[in-house]
């Protein structure tokens, strides 16, 4: 007797990949928000430091979420994972690189007392806390415009641009959007963990990051709605039949990015969080409490996120020059039984994982000041 369906398994790893990368937006998002926001909010070596410990001990257990989700494409949408990897290769190795400021700048940056080296490395923190989010951001906002791929009969593909076909300025401003949202979220976060003035810079850093965030998403849907078109699938498809992207038909029709906002009008949900808990955020950090402005800008985040997974549903990579080529979740999934493998091996091992990152933050837990930082020189990063 089968544990669950094919098709149904299908959707179901499209909602834990979802959730493998939201695990990552809500965590790195705030490592990467601290990270851009160090050079600002710090006007001294000792407040620089406050927010690096903010980060400092969890940052290389959230990353693990981006291993996680790039592990589950591999698995799970193996077509998926050797198309953008292969199309999107420079994005990703200079998203590669910039991370390789972070294990380096928070291991050796307070080694030497030395005011130009630990400069150096507090822009090497920046740059890596801007560089991930922004190439994530460009990815996703070019899966509406279309990644210029297609496959030969023989299902090897072949991608027909280059990295600077990437930067058309929808897809910039969804970057754009992504930095604002990791800003936020940072931000948010460091008001939890810092005082003073540490906490009077973050604070209106936050602000600022949340009205950019709910401006820089409505002017993206309208975007959307005006002048971009979606996909549509118009053959018939076997929901249960292996991995094959060439056995349908799609088209490129005139608003379609918005049919499954009118087929099922509960997600409309998602896009009205995003905006309403971003303008919430900027509210709460007004009235200096972090703790729900931190639960908001994760809710907005959510929401954001979800609009795009809503609206991009069933298709995981469209092609502009192939339409027909496009990849969606029904014909570019894994056989039955890895997907089964894979859900038993999930639903096993990330509720440890969960509970082991729920346990690290609360014995972690705590406000640093100057004083702290002062008080443990040789303790502390």
């Amino acid at each position: 007797m089968e544990f669950i369906d094919y098709p149904t398994l299908k959707v179901v790893w499209w909602l834990l990949v979802g959730v493998l990368w939201l695990g990552f937006a809500m965590t790195e998002g705030f490592d990467m928000g601290v990270g851009m926001l160090l050079p600002f909010v710090g006007k001294t070596d000792e407040e620089r430091r406050v927010a690096i410990n903010a980060v400092a001990p969890h940052w290389d257990g959230n990353q693990v979420w981006l291993i996680l989700a790039a592990g589950a494409i591999f698995a799970a949408w193996p077509i998926l994972y050797a198309t953008t990897f292969s199309g999107f290769y420079l994005a990703l190795m200079l998203m590669l690189f910039s991370l390789f400021f972070r294990p380096v700048g928070f291991d050796y940056r307070s080694k030497l007392e030395n005011k130009q080296w630990r400069n150096t490395w507090d822009w090497g923190l920046f740059i890596a806390g801007v560089v991930p989010p922004l190439i994530l951001g460009v990815a996703f906002g070019n899966l509406f415009l279309g990644v210029p791929f297609h496959y030969d009969d023989y299902l090897r593909s072949f991608y027909d641009g280059n990295f600077f076909g990437l930067l058309h300025p929808f897809a910039v401003l969804s970057g754009l959007l992504a930095i604002a949202m990791f800003v936020m979220h940072g931000g948010a976060y460091l008001m939890m963990r810092s005082s003073h003035d540490v906490y009077a810079r973050t604070r209106q850093y936050t602000q600022w990051a949340a009205l950019a965030v709910a401006a820089i998403f409505i002017i993206e849907g309208l975007w959307l709605w005006l002048a971009i078109d979606g996909y549509v699938i118009t053959s018939v498809v076997d929901q249960a039949a292996p991995a094959n992207p060439l056995g349908k038909t799609v088209e490129i029709v005139e608003g379609a990015w918005f049919n499954n906002y009118e087929t099922y009008p509960l997600t409309m949900i998602a896009p009205i969080v995003g905006i309403a808990a971003a303008l919430g955020t900027y509210l709460m950090a007004r009235l200096n409490k972090p703790g729900a402005a931190f639960a908001l800008t994760t809710t907005s985040m959510f929401g954001i996120i979800l609009t795009g997974a809503f609206a991009l549903f069933p298709f995981v990579l469209p092609s502009s020059t192939h339409p027909g080529h496009s990849l969606t979740l029904w014909d570019a999934a894994s056989s039955e039984l890895t997907l089964t493998i894979m859900l038993f091996a999930t639903l096993l091992f990330v509720p440890i994982i969960l509970i082991y990152t729920v346990w690290c933050y609360i014995k972690l837990w705590g406000t640093f000041t100057v004083e702290d930082i002062r008080a443990n020189e040789h303790s502390l990063y």
